[in-house]
Order: C-alpha cells, then sequence, then structure tokens
C-alpha cells in the first residue's frame, strides 16, 4: 500500500475514533459509537499491516491474532462488575507495550548508528528511518522515546495496583512509604536527570533508571490514592496510557498513533477533572498520590448496628407512600438488578413512588448502576442523578441501599479528617427509615466505616443482594 493510501486510511480511522467518542455522551448512541471504534481499529490495523515498511507482516498478523483470541476469551468471562478491573488491566497493557517500543527505538537506533552509509541505504521500515535523521532529529527521538517508556511505566505499575485495589486483592486505604512524597519529588528529579544523560550519552544504563524510577512512581502514586478515589484513578490512567501511546507514534512517525494517543490522552484528562469537580476532589491532589489530603483521627463511630429480617421490611414497605432505592457495586456483584426492579413493579403497581438515586461518579463506576438497571428494565424517569433527588430525601418514608458504602456514608460531611470528606454523597439517612441491603460489616472502597449503618432510622438487611430481595419477593405480592 502506497504512503499516500496509507495516509487517507488513517485519516478515515481517526474519524471514526473521533465520532467514537463523541457518541459516548448518551445510552443509544453509545452502542453505535462502539461500532465505530471496532471499524476504526481495523482500517488502521489493515493499514499498517500492508502499508509502507511490512516485512514482517506475516509475524504481525499472527501476534494479533493471537493476542485476539486471548482477549476474546477473557473478556467473555467478565462480568459488567469487573468492568472497572479489565480497563485497568487494559492501561497495564497499553503501559507495557510503551515501554517495549521504546527500548526497541534505543537498540534500533544503536544498531543504525553503528553501520556505514552503505549499509544505511538497504535499511526499510523503522530502520530506514532512523537513518535519514540528523544529529538534532536524534535528540528529538531520544526524548519522545525516554517520555514513552517512563509515560509507559508509570501506567504499568499504576494500573496494576488499581486493579489489585479493585479487585480486593491490595488494600483500598491510601498507603504511602515514610516520607511518601518526597519520595515521588527525588524519583522525579532522578529521572529528570537521567533523561538529560541519555541525551548526551545515548546509553542503556540511564535510560534503565529512569524506567525503574517511573516503576517506582507508578506503584506509590496509587498506593497513597484511597479506594474511594479509584473511578478518578482509572480516567487518570486511561490519560496515561494516551500520552505514552502519543509519544511513541512520534517515536515511530505513526500519525494515526499519535492522533489517537491524543484523543485519548486529552479525553482522559478532562473525564477526570470532571469526576474530580463531581466528587469535590483536588485534580492536582489526586494525580500526586493524595498530596495536601486530610490528616488527623477520624471521629469514632458510636452505637451498633440493628439488624431486621425479611417480614420486617416488608411490613414498612407495605405503609411506605414514597421510596427511594439506592444501588451500589453490592447489587452490581450478586446481580440483582433484575430482583430490583421486579419489586419496583411490584411496588409501584401498589400505587406507591418508587425512585432511584445515582451518585455522579462513585455509584456509576464500577458496576454501572445506570446500565445495569437499564438492562433490567427499569424505566429511565425514575432514573435520577444525586442532585435531582438528593433534597427528595426528608419527604422519603424509606430509603433502599443495596450494596452502597461510600456513597451514602454521611462522614463524608460530618468527619473532616475522613478519607472521603468533601465528597458529595446521597443523604439518605434524611428519610424516615432506612434499610440497608449488605453481606456484611465491611467497610467500602474507602476502606472507613460509615456511621450511616448505626443511626437510629436504619436497619440492616444482612445477606446476599439477591437472595434477600427474593425473599422480599417473596413476601410482597
Amino acid at each position: 500500500m502506497e504512503l499516500g493510501l496509507t495516509t487517507a486510511v488513517y485519516i478515515a480511522a481517526a474519524v471514526l475514533f473521533i465520532l467514537s467518542l463523541g457518541g459516548l455522551s448518551g445510552q443509544e448512541s453509545a452502542k453505535r459509537a462502539v461500532w465505530y471504534g471496532i471499524f476504526g481499529m481495523a482500517f488502521a490495523v489493515i493499514a499498517t499491516l500492508v502499508g509502507p515498511g511490512n516485512a514482517l507482516w506475516w509475524l504481525s498478523l499472527g501476534l494479533i491474532v493471537a493476542g485476539g483470541l486471548i482477549g476474546y476469551a477473557l473478556a467473555s468471562k467478565v462480568e459488567m462488575t469487573q468492568m472497572p478491573e479489565l480497563v485497568a488491566g487494559m492501561h497495564a497493557l497499553v503501559g507495557l507495550a510503551a515501554v517495549f517500543v521504546g527500548f526497541n527505538a534505543h537498540f534500533e537506533l544503536i544498531s543504525v548508528l553503528a553501520m556505514d552509509d552503505t549499509s544505511k541505504k538497504t535499511l526499510d521500515g523503522f530502520a530506514a528511518l532512523l537513518a535519514k535523521k540528523t544529529k538534532i532529529e536524534i535528540n528529538i527521538l531520544r526524548v519522545e522515546a525516554t517520555l514513552g517508556i517512563w509515560i509507559g511505566a508509570v501506567t504499568f505499575t499504576g494500573s496494576v495496583i488499581a486493579y489489585g485495589k479493585l479487585a480486593g486483592k491490595v488494600t483500598s486505604a491510601a498507603t504511602k512509604l515514610p516520607g511518601g512524597h518526597m519520595l515521588n519529588a527525588t524519583a522525579a528529579i532522578v529521572s529528570i536527570a537521567c533523561m538529560i544523560w541519555y541525551l548526551q550519552t545515548g546509553d542503556l544504563n540511564p535510560l534503565l533508571i529512569l524506567t525503574f524510577m517511573a516503576l517506582f512512581i507508578g506503584f506509590h502514586l496509587i498506593m497513597g490514592i484511597g479506594g474511594a478515589d479509584m473511578p478518578v484513578v482509572v480516567s487518570m490512567l486511561n490519560s496515561y496510557s494516551g500520552w505514552a501511546a502519543a509519544a511513541i507514534g512520534f517515536s515511530l512517525g505513526n500519525d494515526l498513533l499519535i492522533v489517537v494517543g491524543a484523543l485519548v490522552g486529552s479525553s482522559g484528562a478532562i473525564l477526570s477533572y470532571i469526576m474530580c469537580k463531581a466528587m469535590n476532589r483536588s485534580f492536582i491532589s489526586v494525580i500526586l498520590g493524595g498530596f495536601g489530603g486530610a490528616a488527623g483521627p477520624q471521629m469514632e463511630v458510636e452505637g451498633e448496628q440493628v439488624a431486621i429480617d425479611t417480614d420486617g421490611v416488608a411490613t414498612v414497605l407495605e405503609d411506605a407512600d414514597n421510596i427511594i432505592i439506592i444501588p451500589g457495586y453490592g447489587m452490581a456483584v450478586a446481580q440483582a438488578q433484575q430482583s430490583v426492579a421486579e419489586l419496583t413493579r411490584r411496588l409501584r403497581a401498589k400505587g406507591k413512588q418508587v425512585r432511584f438515586a445515582i451518585h455522579p461518579v462513585a455509584g456509576r463506576l464500577p458496576g454501572h448502576m445506570n446500565v445495569l438497571l437499564a438492562e433490567a428494565k427499569v424505566p429511565y424517569d425514575i432514573v435520577l442523578e444525586m442532585d435531582e433527588i438528593n433534597d427528595d430525601f426528608s419527604d422519603t418514608d424509606v430509603a433502599i441501599v443495596i450494596g452502597s458504602n461510600d456513597i451514602v456514608n454521611p462522614a463524608a460531611q460530618d468527619d473532616p479528617n475522613s478519607p472521603i470528606a468533601g465528597m458529595p454523597v446521597l443523604e439518605c439517612w434524611k428519610a424516615k427509615q432506612v434499610f440497608v441491603s449488605k453481606r456484611g460489616q465491611g467497610t467500602g472502597y474507602s476502606g472507613i466505616e460509615n456511621p450511616l449503618f448505626y443511626k437510629e432510622n436504619t436497619r440492616m438487611f444482612y445477606g446476599d443482594a439477591k437472595a434477600s430481595l427474593d425473599q422480599l419477593l417473596g413476601v410482597i405480592s
């Protein structure tokens, strides 16, 4: 494929990617947007395989097929609730790829620079591109490669830790080494020094040290961010992976990789900022691993959790006129959305007002509550955002919390030293009666206790969310 045709296909793919991003703004358009992205990626892969420098296209095709089969096998087993973990895992792979490509550029450059002019004329592909570069262009390439490696390494370890926190394999509490911020700053300064060293010598050692520093920063940054902020972290890592791809695109001279990387990087950064605003978080604080966060002892929780059985819940619901349901991660884990939808239908058939309250960030990812409710055929008009429904809790007879913790935690308002201090929450405790469907007495992503569970108007409806609701449906006709 000629260079001009390859470029044209790249432009078409870039347009499809832009349309894909734009289509994610709505439920219906999102389905079409996914197909835009699929076709865009297909065009990009084909153009790259058969375009200039395609000497090893058969090897690339084999790797694509193998990777596609592995990806299909893994993705087909992933539940909706595990999507945030899957995304974090994908980001880790993108970061690792950027590191590998950066090191490959280094070794290829060393090989080309050692050749005589006659040998350089026989080169093709990326090597031929390197052979034509001037000394200044070579230094620019080294800057691009180091940036790609550094951002990629940060993304890799950061994404691995984010995956661990989301999967419950790593503590969700914000954890830092002594002098944590100073360690991060020192690692960043060493990285800059190594970049300068590499530009002057082209040696492998500064590149290895820089990579190690970046791996540490990625690990330590995300460990220092609490579980309640994981939605922002996943979005932030998405941005990092995009910038890593863009940097590598510059190194390879691949226009499409530059464009797509910039799209992903900028959109991820904007989304992270929007999510931070929605959660009343400092964007700078989050991306720096919680710099400037609350310090001091947290407020002690007083009282005891009072349990209630199925008959007790059913009795209160029979007498209630106004009910608000708050779905959370526990609902998603238990796959209880169909039971929730059926409970909603039965209560509405009795003439009761039933609505859903969705947190703008933490109530969506993880679990994508709005998607799960739509899947269960819950009407859109009764699924409301926090700002639309928060003021109504004081006039609500019953609030039902299904597997939520942090998004209904009054400590966000009452305790300035809480890890979630200042985060907007659903004020369900203002309802006359609160039922909390929960597996046990464990904490949420933030790893902190919830005073809501100890309030006088709260009753704990212990058990698996689906099993508990199915029992309730057996009582409510």
